[in-house]
């Protein structure tokens, strides 16, 4: 029997193959094949291209849903009397809920499966737009309950991208998960393109309550449509015995959590997408300002638009190549650091350029390869947890992605106190890039791609092909 020294992708199913061919083999096979289930519950590639279709539909929804309010927040301030601050109060509210619920639904994901999480929790996400007409009507006081619907919101959508997480390391093998979560990904900009034009075209046609009526009723389709056809009708139950009896991924998760987050290449990844996810924060809220200040005569919808036009493409190219260098044999470490080096070193090339950009179209260029290539952490560090830890990657991005908001939302503080005290978003700018190469820096020294959620006496066969 012939052993070579190469990657340590894929190899268990070869061992598990081997064991079964092979039943009097000692070597040691049978304990691999007890620590790696999960890998005979992989989709067929059929299967996972039907799931990334609908996965994508499905985050498409989430995002309709989620920029809902703040298209329709003018209108609705001007029915409802309510100041600037109020209508900062209820936009704000959501994102305390999203940080609320990430680990909890990674958690839960990782036990119970993440597509009955996705499906329960898009059904209540999407009830929950659908009725908010009827709450801001209904209720005396709208500021209070549209702000508790915010929060609610944010508490059931916080949920989704942790459950992806889970899904995905545990049904697609490692060759296709970036083809999976940068094309899911791509959804995040395709809703806020339909919601951006649809949405406001219904506003000023049928009013602000059709918005929410649509959008709402559509999630609710959706997560019909993929319980009847995809989970053949099956009862999305958790019960209290799911969640306390995950088998060996629940037992193992239990015991080794400090030892993960002891891993460098774990808070490696940590760094990464929190650096990650604080700058896209600050771009994208502070962006639209900057164009207004900057270039008071350009129209706002080229500005609005564009750049998420390229985010589109670039999400699902930096998939494919990441995939397709994969399958050719490169190792998968490196390919998850070069994917992070276009989404965090090349965009802060252009970041720094927009500093001394004094035409509106290169502005718009600008700006447009930066959302582009941050795309590309898609294929980077959102799929770097799934081969370090695929037995908990949805908690493990639960946390990754509740240290992502937090610090989101006192970057795009502190860049507000940047521009107001210095009058100037060259500084901002700036600031975007150094937490920028931050993460990157950390990620290239300690990322890895090798299973760090297992006993290092265990590890030796990850190196191991027959």
């Amino acid at each position: 029997m012939a052993i070579i020294q190469k990657h340590g992708k894929n190899s268990c199913p070869q061992l598990v193959c081997n064991k079964e061919t092979h039943p009097h083999d000692k070597s040691g096979v049978s304990g691999c094949q007890k620590k790696w289930p999960e890998q005979n519950a992989h989709w067929s590639r059929p299967q996972a291209r039907t799931w990334t279709v609908v996965l994508l539909f499905g985050t498409c929804l989430l995002y309709c849903a989620r920029v809902a309010m703040p298209i329709c927040s003018v209108s609705m301030a001007q029915q409802f009397n309510w100041t600037k601050r109020e209508s900062g109060m209820v936009l704000g509210s959501f994102f305390w809920g999203y940080c609320f619920t990430q680990v909890i639904g990674g958690y839960v994901s990782d036990r119970v499966g993440g597509e009955k999480v996705l499906l329960l929790s898009a059904a209540a996400w999407g009830a929950m737009t659908a009725f908010t007409p009827v709450l801001a009507h209904f209720c005396s006081q709208p500021i209070f309950s549209m702000t508790l619907a915010r929060f609610l919101m944010g508490l059931l959508q916080g949920v989704h991208y942790p459950s992806l997480a889970s899904l995905c390391s545990q049904k697609v093998v490692e060759s296709e998960r970036g083809f999976l979560m940068s094309t899911v990904g791509s959804g995040s900009y395709l809703g806020t393109l339909i919601i951006g034009g649809a949405g406001s075209l219904m506003l000023d046609v049928y009013g602000w309550e059709s918005v929410f009526y649509l959008t709402g009723l559509l999630s609710v389709l959706w997560a019909y449509c993929m319980w009847k056809c995809l989970l053949k009708g099956e009862g999305p139950i958790i019960t209290l015995e799911s969640l306390g009896s995950g088998g060996s991924q629940s037992k193992l998760t239990k015991r080794h959590w400090l030892r993960l987050f002891k891993q460098p290449a774990v808070c490696a990844v940590i760094v990464a997408h929190l650096c990650t996810a604080s700058t896209f924060f600050t771009l994208l809220s502070w962006l639209p300002t900057f164009f207004k200040d900057t270039f008071p005569d350009a129209k706002g919808w080229v500005f609005n638009v564009i750049p998420w036009l390229v985010a589109i493409p670039s999400s699902l190219l930096s998939g494919c190549l990441s995939d397709h260098l994969i399958c050719q044999g490169f190792d998968t470490a490196s390919v998850r650091k070069l994917m992070q080096f276009f989404s965090m070193g090349v965009t802060s090339v252009f970041t720094i350029l927009l500093c001394g950009t004094s035409t509106f179209p290169w502005a718009v260029a600008f700006v447009s390869i930066t959302m582009g290539l941050t795309t590309f952490s898609h294929s980077g560090v959102s799929v770097n947890v799934q081969d370090l830890a695929p037995s908990c990657a949805g908690s493990l991005f639960g946390v990754m992605n509740t240290c992502g908001a937090f610090s989101g939302v006192l970057m795009v503080y502190f860049s507000g106190y940047l521009i107001e005290s210095t009058g100037s978003w060259a500084s901002v700018f700036f600031l975007i890039t150094v937490v920028n190469l931050f993460g990157l820096f950390t990620f290239l020294a300690f990322a890895e791609a090798r299973r760090v959620d297992i006993d290092s006496a265990k590890q030796r066969y990850n190196h191991i092909h027959i």
